[in-house]
């Protein structure tokens, strides 16, 4: 989620930034204009958000160890020597 709301903040920041140094550059306004900014937009956009991912793993480490066990979250609190309730 958090991916989703940095890189949505991205994508709006960038495709302002990129508009307004286009209009100081004194582009032409038009549909090749509009293309360049999205892409250009979309790809910071998704740059970040690959980044925060990438992050979020290195701090968290794998969300789907549980997924991976057989038994899935009791054997996995058996190995760990924990007792259910």
């Amino acid at each position: 989620m958090l991916n989703l709301t940095i890189s949505t903040i991205v994508f709006l920041a960038a495709a302002w930034f990129l508009n307004r140094y286009l209009d100081e550059q004194g582009a032409p306004k038009g549909m090749a204009r509009v293309v360049i900014v999205v892409v250009l937009a979309t790809l910071m956009a998704w740059g970040v958000g690959w980044t925060v991912d990438w992050a979020q793993n290195e701090i968290n480490g794998p969300q789907d160890a549980v997924a991976q066990i057989p038994g899935g979250l009791t054997e996995l609190q058996k190995t760990a020597g924990q007792d259910q309730p």
